[in-house]
């Protein structure tokens, strides 16, 4: 068979998922390669002939095995759907096959979506690749994504975001993973977690990769009822087209953000890149979100609060595998089903959920969670420039604003995506053991973006040749490319940086 240039791209990726299937990022791959190389030489030919199907023609995308196929499993990373083939395949799956891109698996992930590492899977951990005898994490919980880019298995992935779980690992992994905007990119066929925060997400090894697969799987679906529709869609864009543009960033530094646990080597590349992003002409500016030391605590309120509701489902009679003895003592017919089939942290955020939903709990934590949750969102409308494009604002006049006060407000906030650097992995069962709740604290800088439903993406910064940290850029609901933007500017100033030490 004679390859052309996409054909011999998915040939070493092929050759790289052997190589790397130690390391766990895969739960299930196509195990025949000899189809993707002919639909690879087909997209050869339709490129040749410049009638490509899309940008993407040929490519191979990995699936996070929480996203529906019809083809292959969907497991969850738990043994409670560990045999579960769907009857359909999500939008967002649907959408790249039409555009030519290749699903060649599903990759690992925490069970269900739930964790920092991708640690909590019935089919083991995922291991990054720095050095086999202390593998450390790869982030959570679309690790299997994240490293199946960043080790050549693939190229590109698909994730699922709830509260950092595609720019964590992308931080990690040196990888690029964006986040839309809540409700940009269909839900329909992706298993839930908690309905208000879950986002299908885009990991690649560059901004380019990244925007090159989200321009395929955006776009309104009637079957998602989270899907933004149409009109707001419109309503977005005719906001975004009147504002001006190849202006120079106005950059928003969060004070809150600059915590003392930061890691020392983070700290100092955020301030470089904020230096090296002044010197190209962009503008810094200092702001405060001040309910940002709040947002973490109502997050582990409210994403498990859905999922206990979403996961009731898997008892066995609905959904899920059965237990062998499925009564316990007391005669609950599901009891030893759950017990058995679902992990320690999923039954740990169900019982939590279980609670903060309970008539003596819900206005002490759930209903303060959502108040808090609206204090983030007002946070950040007060900070952007642009105004959230689907909330009502009183009118302007000539007399009540002078120029200075409409062009107050910032386009974009740069943070860092991770308090520290990934920690080995033996590290973590200690801590699981000793205190489960230390792993949370990783999604401080993540989780804000995320009850506010708005778009950010982890730009890599590379420490060593395994190691990396992240820089996370967060702009207004709507403004993902914006984001993307700055995203591909920011990768510009880090390589001229890099170029010139």
């Amino acid at each position: 068979m004679s390859l052309g240039r996409i054909g011999l791209q998915a040939k070493q990726c092929l050759q790289n998922q052997l190589d790397y299937r130690h390391l766990g990022a895969f739960i299930s791959l196509t195990t025949n390669p000899d189809p993707i190389l002919q639909i690879c030489q087909q997209a050869d030919e339709r490129f040749n002939n410049v009638q490509p199907l899309s940008s993407i023609d040929g490519q191979l995308i990995a699936i996070k095995d929480n996203i529906c196929t019809s083809d292959q499993p969907t497991t969850c990373a738990s043994a409670m759907l560990q045999s579960f083939i769907s009857p359909f395949s999500a939008t967002v799956v649907e959408k790249l096959t039409a555009a030519g891109g290749i699903v060649v698996g599903k990759t690992n992930l925490d069970e269900f979506g739930m964790g920092s590492h991708s640690v909590n899977s019935v089919h083991g951990p995922v291991k990054s690749g720095s050095d086999p005898e202390t593998p450390r994490s790869v982030g959570g919980s679309s690790g299997g994504s994240a490293l199946a880019v960043r080790t050549g298995q693939c190229f590109a992935a698909l994730g699922t975001d709830t509260g950092g779980s595609v720019r964590l690992p992308a931080a990690w992994t040196g990888t690029v993973g964006f986040k839309p905007s809540y409700g940009m990119v269909s839900r329909w066929g992706v298993v839930a977690y908690a309905n208000s925060l879950d986002t299908v997400g885009v990991m690649a090894r560059c901004t380019a990769g990244v925007k090159q697969v989200y321009n395929i799987i955006r776009g309104h679906d009637p079957r998602d009822p989270t899907s933004t529709s149409s009109f707001a869609r419109s309503r977005i864009q005719s906001q975004l087209s009147s504002r001006p543009t190849n202006k120079p960033f106005r950059i928003g530094i969060p004070r809150e953000y600059l915590l003392k646990e930061l890691h020392p080597s983070i700290h100092n590349h955020w301030s470089r890149a904020l230096q090296s992003l002044q010197r190209k002409g962009h503008s810094l500016d200092l702001i405060t979100l001040p309910t940002t030391k709040a947002a973490l605590a109502a997050y582990y309120v409210l994403a498990p609060a859905e999922a206990s509701s979403n996961l009731a489902k898997y008892d066995g009679v609905r959904f899920g595998n059965r237990a062998s003895n499925d009564r316990d003592e007391s005669n609950v017919l599901f009891s030893q089903t759950r017990g058995q089939n679902l992990g320690p942290e999923v039954r740990r955020r169900i019982l939590l959920g279980s609670y903060t939903l309970s008539s003596t709990a819900i206005n002490n934590y759930f209903i303060r969670a959502q108040k808090v949750r609206r204090l983030v969102q007002d946070d950040f409308n007060r900070v952007f420039a642009m105004k959230h494009p689907l909330l009502e604002h009183p009118k302007e006049t000539s007399s009540s604003s002078s120029p200075e006060e409409k062009e107050s407000g910032v386009d974009i906030i740069l943070t860092p995506t991770s308090l520290n650097l990934p920690p080995l992995l033996s590290s973590l069962q200690s801590d699981s053991d000793n205190d489960p709740t230390k792993q949370f604290q990783e999604d401080v800088y993540t989780v804000p973006a995320s009850l506010a439903g708005l778009p950010a993406i982890s730009v890599p910064v590379p420490v060593n040749d395994w190691q990396h940290v992240g820089l996370q850029i967060v702009g207004q609901y709507g403004d993902d490319d914006m984001v993307l933007g700055a995203a591909k500017e920011l990768e510009a100033v880090l390589k001229d940086a890099g170029a010139g030490n």
